[in-house]
């Protein structure tokens, strides 16, 4: 899907950092790109989101933010469903974490990510590759579920430890797009 985009007030030309992040890379640097007029046209791979950088009137923006580009699942249909299911004590807890494929195609391969509560970490999981431990997780399929076929759900879930924050996570995306939490 190609997609321009335009900076308002300047006519600013140059090059443009850019970093991918998709089912196999997170925060991938990619080849820079070119800035004209202010513009730039910019070809976005499906299910996936990149982050631009560039420098107008040669001051860099003070905290650069990244520009997501969320496209729906192939085939139609919604984001995927995630219920996330904690049972937690003392100072740990377990996360059972459903993942429905609501659309009309089969997902090839996935990474759920999720927000983990300050003061929770995790200390071993199952039905994924869980990456970092704490704050911005990514969960990543592993051989034997990593096709969701449509209308199908497959169970994945966490064991961690915490400081008492019982909070849970508030939204999830699967492949960059954003899911529905039941």
């Amino acid at each position: 899907m190609s997609q321009q985009f335009t900076l308002s007030g300047t006519t600013a030309s140059g090059s443009v950092s850019n970093w991918l992040t998709d089912a196999s890379r997170t925060v991938a640097p990619q080849s820079a790109l070119t800035m004209s007029n202010g513009s730039l046209t910019v070809t976005l791979p499906a299910r996936s989101i990149m982050t631009f950088v560039t420098t107008v009137n040669g001051t860099p923006p003070p905290s650069p933010t990244p520009t997501p580009t969320v496209t729906p699942p192939p085939g139609g249909g919604t984001g995927p469903r995630v219920a996330y299911t904690m049972n937690s004590w003392g100072s740990g807890f377990t996360a059972s974490i459903d993942i429905t494929n609501t659309g009309t195609s089969a997902i090839n391969g996935w990474t759920l990510a999720f927000h983990l509560p300050s003061g929770q970490s995790i200390t071993s999981g199952w039905g994924a590759t869980y990456s970092p431990s704490s704050g911005q997780v990514s969960a990543r399929n592993v051989d034997y579920n990593a096709a969701i076929a449509p209308g199908a759900t497959i169970n994945i879930g966490f064991q961690a430890n915490t400081s008492g924050n019982t909070a849970e996570p508030t939204a999830f995306t699967l492949n960059g797009v954003a899911c529905t939490v039941v």
